[in-house]
């Protein structure tokens, strides 16, 4: 199943960037005993590496948003 792509640019690069970032608090979070905010970090960081990676953002296309276009016109 291929998606459209909605993101690119400086969009996805932060999107990866923060996606790790979370991944890291969640296992920090882990090892602190914390596990609703590991679960919730994980989550969150594991959803915006899959937002970087395939470059589609679910909330981007109900909203018809599109950066992909962005920074190619910059």
């Amino acid at each position: 199943m291929a998606l459209p792509q909605n993101v690119g640019g400086l969009d996805r690069l932060v999107r990866g960037v923060a996606g790790i970032w979370l991944v890291v608090v969640a296992v920090a979070a882990l090892l602190d005993d914390r596990r609703v905010t590991a679960a919730t970090a994980a989550v969150a960081g594991a959803g915006l590496l899959f937002n970087a990676r395939t470059q589609f953002c679910g909330c981007n296309a109900a909203f018809g948003i599109d950066t992909t276009t962005a920074s190619a016109e910059e």
